[in-house]
């Protein structure tokens, strides 16, 4: 496992960082990834055995591909690829001229493009990867507001769930030498969710878990997935059964 390599995008905090936390733990040396937080990256990149930082922004789709090639170069192979940089935006669902043609283009440029991106350029690797036995891995990372018509925003939602279906077509087209599957949390504990006081009483009040997640929850999912050599075309919603409701 000391070998393997598993590149994390948006790993410098939140869900991502818990994630790196995780897979570290689990013996993989980690790609960090931000678009801005580089001291942060840097100080990671240092406590976590192996791992290093790649600052990159993601917004940008043609950075993608640099993301990948620059971690490939640094070390000679990927295993694991973990799409969790991400944007989410508040519009009411109601508020339709709110949601303009450049919102629709940023929530699909990051949420939807820049993934896809990022797959296509790191498929040699990870088929290089599946050469050893096992096949190489890609979680991407999702939202319960692309399975059930909720969420901050229209667009954010759609692009998700746009995501969610491209997980499954990429499942059928890149197995049996490569697993895509998705996770799909719902309101988690980081600052994106910080300032959303109506979410969180919907948790705390309607949920069967009766509170939202903590980045660790989502992160032992995805090592799940990671450890798995079998799951493939999975969307695992992980938003402590509101869904149920």
């Amino acid at each position: 496992m000391s070998e393997r390599v598993a590149l994390v995008t948006g790993s410098t905090s939140g869900i991502g960082a818990a994630i790196a936390r995780r897979l570290a733990r689990d013996g993989y040396r980690v790609a960090l990834h931000g678009r801005r937080s580089a001291d942060v990256g840097k100080a990671m990149a240092a406590e976590l055995p192996g791992a290093s930082y790649h600052q990159a922004d993601l917004a940008d789709v043609a950075h993608a591909g640099e993301l990948v090639r620059a971690v490939v170069a640094h070390y000679g192979r990927l295993d694991v690829l973990v799409n969790n940089a991400g944007e989410s935006i508040r519009i009411p669902h109601p508020d339709l001229k709110a949601a303009t043609p450049g919102v629709w283009r940023r929530m699909m440029d990051v949420n939807l493009i820049a993934p896809w991106m990022l797959i296509a350029e790191a498929e040699q690797a990870l088929r290089k990867s599946a050469e050893s036995g096992r096949p190489a891995s890609i979680v991407n990372i999702g939202t319960h507001a692309a399975v059930r018509p909720k969420g901050a925003s229209i667009p954010y939602a759609a692009a998700k769930a746009a995501l969610h279906h491209t997980t499954r077509l990429l499942a059928l087209t890149l197995g049996p030498v490569i697993r895509v599957n998705c996770v799909a949390p719902g309101l988690v504990e980081t600052p994106m969710g910080a300032d959303w006081p109506e979410a969180t009483e919907l948790w705390n009040t309607k949920s069967p878990m009766k509170r939202p997640a903590k980045p660790e929850d989502i992160a032992d999912l995805v090592a799940a997935l990671v450890a798995n050599d079998y799951v493939t075309g999975e969307i695992v919603i992980a938003d402590g059964g509101l869904n149920l409701t």
